[in-house]
């Protein structure tokens, strides 16, 4: 959606998707946002809440049909379990995701790893096409005036789909596009916590040729789970950065991670927005279109 300031601050019931990588401080604006009659839609909390619940389960009943007891209490119904998804706590998630490579060191086998992928992919593609819906819901059932769509890093994996276009027809899309600093910052975690991530299969395919030679590694079975992933972290970046940038060249606007990193109220929030929007309508027509 394209917007002039002026249209942006007469707009009644505001819709705002906010892109980028996983860190990069969307949840932390829409925690902000949310404290002033904002509708936080959490991606990956409908991913995992509404389409993958199932799938979570069954993974995690099978490691638990491998205990005698816990079998035993499975298969008598002596023992119930259930997913305890939040925003703030989205690890069965990504426990579900999980970590290509070797089963002795916590990884996943090829094959189930890119199940877990494509099932990823579909719900990621659902949940976006949710959002209309829910921007309806928010308004019409619980009263909230606007809306801000925290969405997953991975939106701009989701080759094929009509998931941007969905989410370009119904809400402003603003990219957070992290500095050198954050980007820095955010390779840093990764290498410090590696967590599970999704990639697109042609990206996963040629990553894994690259990392198997130059670790001299002959199975994938062999690879060592956290390793490849603060190997692949810092490519993964350097693939999406001009994603995102060309659906927000496209369909919306970008904002630095150094211009969100102050804000502190809705305020702050919308004057950042309208400054972006007044400084997109001054750009010649040639720049817009890259």
């Amino acid at each position: 959606m394209k917007l002039t300031a002026s249209e942006f601050r007469a707009w009644d019931r505001k819709a705002i998707t906010l892109l980028g990588m996983s860190g990069v401080g969307k949840t932390r604006l829409a925690r902000i946002l949310r404290r002033r009659h904002w509708f936080h839609y959490s991606g990956d909390y409908r991913i995992g809440t509404r389409y993958l619940d199932e799938p979570i389960l069954d993974a995690i009943k099978r490691q638990a049909m491998q205990n005698p007891l816990l079998r035993d209490l499975l298969r008598s119904d002596g023992l119930h379990l259930a997913n305890n998804i939040t925003f703030e706590n989205l690890r069965p998630l990504s426990a579900f995701l999980g970590k290509v490579g070797n089963p002795e060191r916590g990884g996943i086998g090829l094959r189930e790893f890119k199940r877990r992928q494509s099932l990823y992919r579909e719900a990621e593609i659902s949940a976006m096409r949710d959002v209309p819906d829910f921007i309806h819901r928010a308004y019409d059932i619980y009263g909230y005036d606007h809306f801000v769509n925290d969405a997953g890093g991975s939106l701009c994996e989701l080759d094929g789909s009509d998931a941007v276009a969905v989410l370009a027809r119904c809400t402003l899309i603003v990219y957070i596009r992290t500095s050198r600093t954050d980007e820095t910052e955010l390779i840093r975690r990764a290498d410090e916590d590696p967590k599970p991530l999704y990639y697109r299969e042609v990206f996963l395919d040629e990553q894994l040729r690259m990392y198997m030679r130059e670790r001299g590694v002959d199975y994938v079975a062999l690879i060592e789970p956290d390793d490849f992933v603060r190997w692949v972290f810092p490519r993964l970046i350097a693939a999406r950065i001009p994603r995102y940038e060309d659906i927000a060249a496209r369909e919306g606007y970008t904002v630095t991670t150094d211009q969100i990193a102050g804000l502190r109220d809705e305020r702050d929030f919308l004057a950042l927005i309208e400054h972006v929007l007044d400084a997109a309508a001054r750009l010649p027509a040639a720049a817009k279109h890259g």
